[in-house]
């Protein structure tokens, strides 16, 4: 192994438990929107993979910066996705909700309808 490869190794190592560290002190509940919004930050994976796309000669080196290119496309997708979904819960909604209203009255007596004669008795009765 080449002294810059053990070096690489060596600072992708110690990033990687730095990481882990910093997040495994996040409280849970914090864990989602903080997350969801540092996703958007590999867009610099993004430019990375790129990068060893650029620089790729052979097969290996396409078929790594296709993958690399992709997993940091979906990580960038996905993390504006769930901020954006987090977001649509605090918004309020259009339609106000409407006030309490008050109990409907009591319903009309049922049975048909009295009609009022001329002389204001129903029809039939006695006058």
């Amino acid at each position: 192994m080449s002294t810059a490869l053990v070096t690489d190794l060596t600072i992708f190592v110690l990033a990687l438990l730095v990481g882990i560290e910093v997040i495994g002190k996040v409280p849970a509940t914090l864990h989602t929107p903080l997350m969801s919004a540092a996703n958007s930050i590999h867009g610099i994976v993004l430019a990375g993979a790129m990068l060893i796309a650029v620089t790729a000669h052979d097969a290996l080196g396409y078929i790594l910066a296709f993958v690399a290119a992709a997993f940091a496309a979906m990580n960038v997708v996905g993390g504006y996705v769930v901020t954006g979904r987090m977001l649509k819960m605090f918004r309020r909604s259009r339609t106000p909700v409407p006030a309490a209203s008050p109990p409907p009255a009591s319903p009309p007596p049922a049975g048909p309808p009295a009609v009022v004669g001329g002389n204001g008795q129903a029809p039939g009765s006695p006058s």
